[in-house]
């Protein structure tokens, strides 16, 4: 059975969760360095995937001036592939497409087909950040494009 809960950063004993998959996938994995897992946590809104009562992804999203940021999606090594990135995705999608802003993140590049997936699309050129290369993304929203072209103004 999967159970999403949504947390803040008090909440230190799931908060400590969602820290150890991070430290697992962004620093031992990936060789992220620690300290930029800290970043942001007490604006953030957290989540962690449940299955069959344990801890098996997390990602949070935070505001920012451009939107609803999404960050930090992290399944363990062996729960891949398994759809649990998906659920978290939908899950957290669900809550804050209510809100009508912009929802954005930086996906590594071997994420982008994974987010292409789900509705974002690249909106800008390939960067690094602490030392991956990323894409930046955003939510495909048909809300947000008929609002676009409400106030787009054509010129010959």
């Amino acid at each position: 059975m999967t159970k999403i809960i949504k947390f803040k950063s008090t909440q230190s004993e799931l908060h400590q969760q969602s820290m150890q998959i991070r430290m697992e996938v962004f620093v031992e994995e990936q060789n992220v360095p620690a300290e930029l897992e800290h970043e942001y946590e007490t604006e953030s809104t957290h989540f962690l995937l449940f299955e069959n009562q344990q801890t098996q992804a997390t990602a949070r999203y935070r505001p920012t001036e451009k939107g609803i940021k999404f960050e930090r999606f992290a399944v363990r090594a062996i729960q891949r592939n398994r759809g649990l990135g998906f659920k978290i995705l939908r899950y957290m999608l669900t809550e804050v497409l209510p809100l009508r802003q912009r929802i954005y993140l930086h996906a590594q590049v071997n994420a982008v087909n994974f987010y292409k997936r789900n509705g974002f699309i690249i909106c800008g050129s390939k960067f690094t950040e602490a030392g991956i290369e990323h894409y930046p993304m955003e939510y495909d929203n048909e809300e947000q494009m008929r609002r676009a072209l409400t106030q787009a103004v054509c010129r010959r």
